[in-house]
């Protein structure tokens, strides 16, 4: 298992210290892995909706390609026993 090393300001190793005393984390470490964690899921995220963004802006959908859910949703109003 790798180790990090690293420096913090004393407000923000005070912070951690009170989510230890507050049961939110186990330790300073595991805040420091919990949050790097996050950051990491954070970062996955936006790159994938960037990615489908970008997918769209370059490959529209056209409008027969979406057509059915139109229909489909009349269908559904239609079919329902107002």
């Amino acid at each position: 298992m790798a180790q990090l090393v690293t420096r913090i300001d004393t407000d923000l190793a005070d912070s951690i210290d009170q989510l230890v005393a507050e049961g939110v984390v186990e330790s300073r470490s595991d805040a420091v892995r919990k949050g790097l964690h996050a950051l990491i899921e954070q970062t996955r995220r936006r790159r994938t909706a960037e990615a489908i963004i970008s997918g769209y802006i370059h490959h529209p959908q056209t409008d027969g390609e979406v057509a059915w859910a139109d229909q489909a949703t009349v269908q559904m109003i239609a079919d329902e026993p107002w």
